[in-house]
């Protein structure tokens, strides 16, 4: 990926926040009750932006995918929100390994520091079965999920395998982060 889709990317999500933050200072989201009505305000729209949101921050790694999980659970309630976040976020993770197995290591090494991978790819050659430890790693919190998306599109891992390692193994941290945050309501 290059800079310039970096850049924009950054640039894109500043001004999605800016403009959420402008909404709060003009008081039109001031609560919790406030922002699910401004949410729904969009009507079909919003949970299918949270849900390319949450796509596109897998592909292009800029936020955590908790803090979507978070707005997701917050503004549409636990289950809705779930589904849009599981959704948004299983995609992303299967365009990445596919991004990642058409153009390979500088891909990723576009994407992340050069010391993460060797960090990661140290520690996946001691390993004697990445696909394990690519299923517990989504089970768990604040692993990079992304980084291994990207990272198992280089392993010799079959597309079938990952694509159901995502869909078992992705849930139930989301799962996790959308019930948490829910209460929030």
């Amino acid at each position: 990926m290059s800079k310039k889709v970096k850049i924009f990317v950054t640039v894109g999500f500043v001004i999605i926040v800016l403009f959420f933050l402008k909404q709060f200072f003009d008081q039109k989201i001031d609560s919790v009750e406030s922002l699910q009505n401004y949410m729904k305000s969009f009507g079909l729209a919003a949970p299918l932006a949270l849900t390319v949101f949450q796509a596109v921050q897998v592909v292009v790694p800029v936020l955590p995918g908790y803090l979507g999980c978070a707005a997701g659970a917050v503004a549409f309630g636990c289950m809705p929100g779930f589904w849009c976040n599981y959704i948004g976020i299983s995609v992303g993770s299967i365009i990445a390994y596919f991004l990642a197995r058409r153009y390979g290591v500088d891909l990723i090494l576009s994407l992340f520091p050069q010391k993460q991978y060797e960090k990661w790819s140290g520690r996946i050659e001691k390993s004697r079965s990445y696909d394990w430890f690519l299923f517990v790693a989504t089970l768990l919190p604040l692993f990079p999920d992304d980084f291994l998306c990207y990272f198992s599109g280089l392993m010799k891992m079959n597309s079938k395998k990952f694509i159901w390692i995502i869909i078992l193994g992705k849930p139930w941290c989301i799962l996790a982060y959308s019930a948490a945050f829910g209460m929030i309501q």
